[in-house]
């Protein structure tokens, strides 16, 4: 019996080694992962407040020597920022209640078992996940409206995302049936259900969605890109994916040191536009995260 105690003690004093090895392997690797993803954050934020000099002198800076704020003073000298921002405020306002509409109302309906042909308009929403019309049409449908070189034309282009509906959904599929029965039986409809039962119980996916959807509005350009040719109505990735093609076509006409000095100012100027469109995100994100991860959790049971 003694031996046999000794032999537990021994294997489990080498499980407890072995995990905490396996710990240390892990914490390590998260460690290096963390400063692949910060350290280029970091390089960025140290160039837009660098000089042309500095900057030029060592790209791959993680501390400017000199602080300077004369890239952000000549960014927003540039009209196109508060332009951009002007845009993507009005799309963020306009479009996330829009998106939120549309996802819950269909997230809802095909998460009830009693919603005729629920089976068939799913698996029509996921077809179209695989197979899309393209671009074209969508172009044709907006100029046939149009809507082309009007900020409804990139809002209305972007109605519902099928991933995120689908997340929504298995969410709203966590919510007991004998719950929604009740409410039907003390005469409320499907809309009041869904107002003051379903939408109550489900502020971790709804926070979730809305933090989705914010970022993907934030981001917008692609649809701003082909339907708004007006300077005045580009949305702030556009002015930055501007500014970025700006700054390459300076470098491969540079034949100078002068012009090299131009280049890497341009680049300063970049690096702060690069800031200023993520900055606003990043604020927000902290205060949704807890959020995010809950009903992302949540939402992958029966998915």
């Amino acid at each position: 019996m003694i031996g046999t105690s000794k032999t537990k003690t021994l294997q489990r004093r080498t499980m407890r080694n072995r995990f905490q090895l396996m710990d240390t392997i892990l914490l390590a690797i998260l460690l290096l992962w963390t400063l692949v993803i910060i350290l280029p954050f970091i390089n960025v934020l140290a160039a837009s407040f660098s000089t042309p000099k500095e900057y030029m002198d060592s790209p791959l800076m993680l501390f400017p020597a000199n602080p300077t704020l004369e890239n952000y003073k000549t960014l927003f000298q540039d009209g196109r920022i508060w332009t951009g921002y002007r845009t993507t405020l009005t799309i963020l306002v306009l479009g996330v209640p829009l998106n939120m509409f549309l996802s819950t109302s269909v997230a809802y309906a095909l998460s009830r078992p009693a919603y005729p042909l629920q089976k068939f308009f799913l698996y029509a929403i996921l077809f179209t996940m695989l197979f899309n019309g393209g671009i074209v049409p969508l172009y044709l449908l907006m100029l046939e409206l149009k809507l082309t070189n009007k900020i409804w034309s990139v809002i209305l282009a972007y109605g519902v995302n099928n991933f995120y509906m689908i997340i929504m959904r298995s969410y709203f599929l966590t919510i007991p049936d004998s719950l929604l029965e009740s409410a039907r039986l003390d005469g409320a409809n499907e809309w009041r259900i869904l107002a003051q039962i379903v939408l109550p119980l489900s502020m971790p996916i709804i926070a979730t969605m809305i933090l989705f959807y914010s970022v993907d509005r934030w981001n917008e350009w692609f649809n701003a890109m082909i339907f708004i040719r007006k300077n005045n109505m580009i949305p702030l990735q556009l002015v930055l994916r501007n500014m970025v093609l700006e700054a390459s076509a300076e470098k491969t006409m540079m034949a100078s040191h002068s012009a090299m000095a131009q280049s890497t100012f341009s680049t300063g100027i970049k690096m702060g536009a690069v800031i200023v469109t993520i900055a606003p995100i990043m604020c927000v994100f902290p205060f949704l995260q807890r959020y995010f991860v809950k009903g992302i959790m949540i939402g992958a049971i029966k998915a």
